[in-house]
């Protein structure tokens, strides 16, 4: 179904995020009403155009489209129980960060209760909404994505995951479980060259080059993986555990704190104990599994 421009849209919470994406909502010339538990974040939204509703129920009959943007899947809960018998026949999509199991408990609630259910997240900060490198994974119901599919765009380039509402929190969640991962690993070298006057600004050209060179092995990692074969000729987990030993090493003289390279050194540490040093460095993800 084409997506209808006129389609009244309303969105919950004004954080950061929700006032970016009732930003785009208006510049794409959605009619937008917005709310927010705390006064005082709709004033420059208003001024471009956006109505603020004085409370949660008046939101909720504002707007065909509802999206959620709390604060935590309790703030859904606490938000929308109370107007339950409102959001009847209305589309509700959740850009709340919630686990991928509170995403399908919310597409159960919205069923049993006669509303069109969407969960989404959102691979962007604030400042990128609308703007180009921002994504917004969907899963759900797929009849709500296709309908509003060109309001949904002007947030982001979006992907469907399919029925599980589950899915986009999935496959958001493990996206920023490698974005995190990354982020404490360049604190944790920032703070080795560091000891030596080296800026971390400075480190972080050198590192933004070096990963993106090797992200482009992340591929190959996931092939050997999914082959299940972890035969190495090189590379093999007894030479990781030797090169991670003298990363401990070099980061203990520097006054480096190990809580970051830590616990990969624990679960290769264990995969070699365990006779797989000859195996390949994937092999550490049954460590995880």
């Amino acid at each position: 179904m084409a997506d209808n421009q006129h389609t009244p849209v309303t969105v919950l919470g004004l954080g950061a995020m929700g006032s970016a994406l009732a930003g785009a909502l208006l510049k794409g010339g959605r009619a937008t009403t917005v709310w927010n538990r705390s006064a005082g974040k709709a004033a420059e939204l208003v001024a471009r155009g956006a109505t603020e509703a004085a409370s949660v129920a008046e939101a909720v009959r504002a707007g065909e489209v509802i999206i959620a943007v709390l604060l935590d899947h309790a703030s859904v809960h606490e938000q929308l129980d109370p107007v339950v018998a409102e959001l009847r026949g209305k589309q509700l999509i959740n850009l709340t960060s919630t686990a991928p199991a509170e995403s399908r408990e919310l597409a159960r609630w919205a069923a049993a209760h006669g509303i069109d259910f969407l969960d989404g997240g959102i691979m962007a900060i604030p400042p990128m909404i609308g703007q180009p490198g921002s994504a917004l994974l969907y899963s759900g119901s797929q009849a709500v994505f296709d309908r509003h599919r060109e309001t949904l765009e002007l947030f982001g380039s979006v992907e469907y995951f399919g029925t599980d509402a589950g899915m986009a929190a999935l496959f958001d969640f493990a996206l920023l479980a490698n974005m995190y991962a990354m982020f404490g690993g360049f604190f944790h070298a920032a703070a080795m060259v560091g000891s030596a006057g080296v800026s971390a600004e400075e480190f972080g050209h050198r590192a933004q080059a070096w990963l993106t060179a090797m992200a482009h092995g992340l591929p190959e990692f996931g092939r050997t993986i999914d082959s299940g074969d972890f035969r190495a000729e090189v590379q093999q987990l007894a030479f990781q555990k030797a090169a991670v030993d003298a990363i401990a090493r070099a980061s203990r003289d520097a006054g480096v704190a190990p809580d970051v390279i830590a616990p990969l050194r624990n679960l290769i540490d264990r995969q070699v104990a365990d006779g797989n040093g000859a195996l390949a460095f994937e092999h550490t993800i049954t460590q995880l599994r």
